[in-house]
């Protein structure tokens, strides 16, 4: 789903403006949450206060996941503007190597695979970014930065998320990021909040599939799993991006693109080979999550 949602940035971006996209498509994924939240507190009988105490709980660590993920996504988007979805899927993908790297910052000591994995990702991310004439252009520079924003929200949603209610926190992000990046569409975008109708299937993709169902299934599942497999697994959204960007864009990428993407989905895969398994009592021990 994030995959093809790669397209639907890069599609979108040719009619409305990148901060617009965003704040429209996230509010549109905040919405789709919302009555499956009231559906999921009737059919559980959730007492009014209970509901209360449930959404009080989220909204400071909903804006502060909601944050990297705001400044993650916009730089994305930006940087889709004049950069391919599948080149743009590759290095988002560094994510991956990102989050180890700061766990070791944090007392975790990096491992050989993951420094292999690294030096071949940087290897991959060289032949994808950096033209011949060693020149590499705007959106790579915004989408390498972009990592860094990714990999802190992956890490903020394993801190918040094992101890609050899945649905409402991720309504949270969401909203934080439509409200955020819908001010800065009305800060420095010329004519903001328009073109949305040229670009209805795109924001519809991008905020009801993308944001509400992919984005939300993220939470979940990191109440099951470490930060560093998470990102492992989500990373596998380069690979479809790159095929989506083939297939309905008719993007191409010559031999050069192709073994930097080879290098790069190798180094995200070995720099896992080194990682502890999960704990037990993570994935089968945790709290009931609130409702």
């Amino acid at each position: 789903m994030w995959g093809f949602a790669f397209v639907a940035q890069r599609v979108g971006s040719d009619h409305v403006g990148p901060f617009t996209f965003t704040g429209v498509r996230f509010a549109l994924g905040a919405l789709v949450l919302l009555p499956l939240i009231a559906l999921r507190d009737r059919v559980r009988r959730v007492p009014r206060p209970e509901r209360a105490a449930a959404t009080r709980a989220v909204v400071v660590p909903g804006i502060l996941a909601g944050i990297p993920l705001t400044i993650a996504v916009n730089l994305q988007q930006v940087a889709l503007i004049d950069t391919p979805a599948g080149n743009a899927a590759f290095i988002t993908g560094l994510y991956m190597i990102v989050v180890p790297v700061i766990a070791a910052f944090r007392g975790h000591r990096s491992n050989l695979p993951t420094i292999l994995g690294v030096a071949a990702s940087l290897a991959g991310l060289y032949l994808i970014s950096v033209t011949a004439d060693l020149t590499i252009g705007r959106g790579e520079v915004l989408l390498i930065i972009s990592t860094v924003f990714w990999a802190g929200h992956i890490l903020s949603v394993e801190h918040f998320g094992g101890r609050l209610s899945s649905l409402r926190f991720a309504a949270a992000q969401f909203l934080t990021c439509a409200v955020l990046s819908s001010i800065m569409a009305l800060l420095v975008e010329p004519a903001p909040f328009t073109g949305l109708d040229q670009a209805v299937v795109p924001l519809l993709y991008g905020g009801l599939v993308s944001v509400g169902i992919a984005y939300t299934l993220q939470v979940v599942g990191q109440r099951h799993a470490l930060a560093t497999h998470a990102a492992l697994i989500m990373a596998t959204e380069s690979v479809f991006g790159a095929i989506g960007g083939a297939l309905l864009l008719h993007e191409y990428m010559g031999l050069r693109e192709y073994v930097g993407a080879a290098l790069m989905v190798t180094g995200i895969v070995v720099s896992q080979l080194g990682l502890p398994p999960a704990p037990l009592d993570d994935l089968t021990d945790e709290a009931e999550p609130a409702p």
